[in-house]
């Protein structure tokens, strides 16, 4: 496969997925960038990202004819990324997915040219972010910034870290230029 994968993760209460849709609708006229979708076991309405919503039996039938080439579970969640990452790779796309730190190291297996890119975000910012969502008790979101520290050991031979403690107004635009830094070297190669 031509493209890049590039896998995005981080812990709850980061600014991932803010800074993906920030991104998403600044590339969307970027023919070179696609962003997957993910299919996961949670109503369409539920809220958060652009997702496929699907049942537990649909996920099933999916996986039966192997049409997820990553998939995990999480939080009572079952979640799926679609075989047509396979297509976008072969056409030499910069492929962005919405990834989970606890299924990287597989992932890694079924694409070793996949690059993990890390949000990271301190502490302190991130106890905000996640007291001023509301959706955690204190003994929650203490429980999360305890695994959002788990984060800062991971190790990849080509991890991105990208530092997001500031506004979306401050950080997007550099996400961007990131992303569109692994067009331009696709495009020189």
């Amino acid at each position: 496969m031509s493209g890049v994968l590039l896998y995005v993760i981080g812990p709850s209460g980061s600014g991932k997925d803010s800074l993906m849709l920030h991104a998403r609708h600044a590339l969307e006229q970027d023919s070179s960038v696609v962003f997957a979708h993910r299919y996961i076991t949670r109503p369409h309405d539920a809220g958060g990202e652009n997702h496929v919503a699907l049942s537990e039996a649909e996920f099933d039938s999916r996986m039966a004819r192997k049409l997820f080439p990553l998939h995990w579970h999480s939080h009572g969640m079952r979640y799926g990324i679609g075989c047509e990452i396979n297509q976008w790779l072969a056409k030499g796309l910069v492929v962005i997915v919405n990834g989970s730190r606890a299924y990287l190291q597989q992932a890694s297996k079924n694409y070793p040219e996949l690059i993990p890119l890390l949000i990271e975000v301190s502490a302190d910012v991130l106890r905000g972010r996640l007291q001023s969502r509301g959706r955690e008790t204190d003994s929650e979101i203490e429980a999360r910034l305890m695994r959002a520290e788990e984060f800062t050991a991971l190790q990849h031979p080509r991890l991105l870290r990208f530092h997001n403690d500031a506004p979306l107004e401050e950080t997007g635009h550099a996400f961007v230029e990131l992303i569109r830094s692994k067009t331009r070297v696709m495009q020189c190669s």
